[in-house]
């Protein structure tokens, strides 16, 4: 993704075309939301910002948005050591780091907007709901499915049924995250944002329609490139 704004592009902009760039206005203690209509220059002055500063660091989220695109005809002819590590480095850093990140913005427009807009509240209830399943997913996954994922290389190990049993089980945890996402999707109506939302609440919907294309990845290389190798 390359940058296409400049010293005099409006913040609110910015975070429109690249809502993770909230987290570096953030930050920086830039105001985003209602106070960000305008320019980037200005609002770096108003704080003593050091704008080379500012502009490197949105210019590394870009960059490291660019590189969280995935093609997945790449990995169908990888072994399974390189996509466990691609999962790992990838999908679950990533994941991990965006609920992190994700979680005050969530918490904040549910309570500011709650009353008004009362789907807001389910919305908290379901974030919270796949933050504390993806956390405990991604952590079965790294201490005990993939190092015997590594192990069934070896052709003579015994047990090898084992690993099934828990394939099954991740896929029926991929299966309630899904749900969850369905749910988080309809009750927003498609992400569709109403006309009095702010900036906090429009990077929300965004970064949760981004998050649910990501997840719907991940879950991809897994059910249907990853696990399948060990079901046959």
């Amino acid at each position: 993704m390359t940058m296409t704004f400049t010293e005099t592009t409006l913040v609110k902009d910015i975070v429109n075309e690249q809502p993770k760039t909230s987290d570096v206005f953030k930050r920086y203690r830039i105001d985003f939301c209602c106070g960000g209509n305008i320019p980037l220059s200005k609002a770096a002055a108003d704080l003593s910002v050091d704008m080379d500063k500012l502009m490197s660091d949105l210019h590394e989220v870009y960059i490291k948005e660019e590189n969280n695109k995935d093609d997945m005809a790449v990995w169908t002819n990888s072994s399974s050591e390189e996509i466990i590590k691609h999962i790992s480095e990838h999908y679950h850093a990533t994941t991990l780091d965006e609920l992190a990140q994700l979680s005050p913005y969530v918490t904040k427009v549910s309570k500011v907007h709650g009353d008004s807009h009362p789907e807001l509240l389910k919305v908290y209830e379901l974030f919270y709901e796949f933050k504390k399943e993806m956390i405990e997913h991604t952590a079965k996954e790294e201490e005990v499915v993939f190092p015997m994922l590594k192990k069934l290389e070896d052709p003579t190990l015994e047990n090898r049924h084992e690993i099934v049993n828990y394939i099954t089980e991740l896929e029926k945890e991929h299966d309630h995250v899904g749900e969850i996402l369905r749910q988080l999707r309809e009750i927003t109506s498609d992400y569709e944002l109403p006309l009095d939302a702010c900036g906090t609440y429009t990077l929300v919907y965004k970064r949760l329609e981004a998050l649910e294309g990501f997840t719907f990845m991940h879950v991809h290389l897994e059910n249907n490139i990853l696990f399948p190798r060990y079901l046959g």
